[in-house]
């Protein structure tokens, strides 16, 4: 079976497991406990905020561990939103992840934020012109993804940010599907904040991190104990932030070789299926897209009939965010992108990690390509 569903979840590298089994067997204590177990998993903690740290271009200070990337997201926003709301005006995208739009559904039907969504080009990208044209003088704060989880597209984030800067506006970016394939330099990027969650780099689900910069205000989502400096309070999972430290590491120092091999093997993929499959189109940007997707739109088909058909063949991929299964409703992301909702509803999403070889992308292709030629052999009997 060929799991091609990483932009769901990654499974856990070995690694990763092997450097938390220690930290949930024999130094398993409570880090705020004032004994030899405590001050074990405390100084083990440290390190992993401080590796972390280092490959983020940050300080340790400015890094606040989460469940993962939805409450990454919720914190960033409710957080700074509440703690300085100005003018209480958001500036976000059409493409945003769930986390991120029902975070600032949140903040305008219970706190009386207005918000401006930007629309995206064809390809899924922002246009820094009109990011500038939204912001306000009393604009609280904006969202942008780096790279977009359905169909991949990267967002120039340094340009983004620089906007935001030049205006005083906190810039915020969901970096999930960003980490392990594109550079995650705070300094770089420009970022006032920033989300990553665990399990698409190969960590057990329930791990993340908010880089929140230093001096920025936030109000905490989560009260109780004062947990990282009072930003968010919950005993902390500390076998999570050392597998964490040690997943973002690998995939970090895999770059960029990994992405280079990744993106000639999904050029591969794609050329292979547009041409055998009539009327078949990629969605997200030709160019500036993350090198472990490829998402497809199949008109006439539908998507789900082909999952189902490339599962009994021995692929497992999704038609779009796994945030949003079980909806019979077509991708907002893909209508954004001026896709009719039929035609939405034929997506298929592969994606891989940095470990997948080439040849599992081969076998995935003919797979593809045998599952939309079966299901439209159906619908045509069927229509006969």
């Amino acid at each position: 079976m060929l799991y091609l569903d990483a932009a769901a979840t990654a499974p856990a590298r070995r690694e990763v497991l092997e450097e938390m089994w220690p930290l949930l067997t024999s130094t398993f204590g409570n880090p705020s406990s004032h004994h030899a177990y405590g001050e074990a998993a405390a100084n083990a903690f440290a390190a992993a905020r401080s590796r972390i740290a280092g490959l983020l271009g940050c300080r340790p200070a400015e890094i606040i561990f989460t469940s993962g990337g939805t409450e990454a997201d919720n914190l960033a926003l409710k957080g700074i939103a509440l703690a300085a709301p100005r003018g209480r005006h958001i500036v976000t995208s059409a493409i945003e992840h769930p986390a991120v739009l029902d975070a600032l559904s949140y903040l305008r039907d219970f706190h009386g934020f207005r918000i401006t969504t930007l629309p995206v080009s064809g390809t899924g990208r922002v246009a820094a012109e009109e990011l500038a044209a939204a912001l306000e003088a009393g604009t609280t704060l904006c969202t942008v993804m780096y790279a977009n989880n359905e169909v991949g597209t990267v967002q120039d984030i340094p340009a983004l940010a620089a906007v935001c800067r030049n205006a005083g506006v906190p810039f915020h970016t969901d970096a999930v599907q960003a980490a392990g394939w594109l550079p995650l330099d705070v300094d770089s990027l420009g970022v006032t904040a920033l989300s990553i969650s665990g399990h698409k780099l190969g960590t057990p689900k329930g791990i993340g991190l908010l880089y929140l910069r230093a001096g920025t205000p936030c109000e905490p989502v989560l009260h109780g104990g004062g947990q990282e400096r009072g930003r968010r309070s919950g005993t902390e999972n500390v076998a999570g932030a050392v597998g964490l430290a040690r997943a973002l590491g690998l995939a970090q120092r895999a770059l960029p070789a990994a992405a280079t091999r990744s993106r000639s093997a999904q050029d591969a993929l794609v050329a292979a299926v547009l041409a055998a499959v009539p009327g078949a189109f990629v969605t997200g940007d030709p160019d500036a897209r993350l090198p472990n997707l490829a998402s497809f739109c199949f008109p006439g088909v539908g998507g789900e009939a082909v999952l189902l058909e490339l599962e009994r063949r021995g692929v497992v991929c999704s038609s779009g965010s796994a945030c949003a299964a079980g909806s019979s409703e077509p991708s907002a992301v893909l209508l954004a992108l001026g896709i009719d909702e039929g035609t939405a509803h034929s997506a298929v999403r592969l994606s891989w990690t940095q470990d997948t070889p080439p040849t599992d992308l081969a076998e995935a292709a003919r797979a593809v390509i045998a599952s939309v030629e079966a299901v439209r052999s159906l619908g045509a009997a069927r229509g006969a």
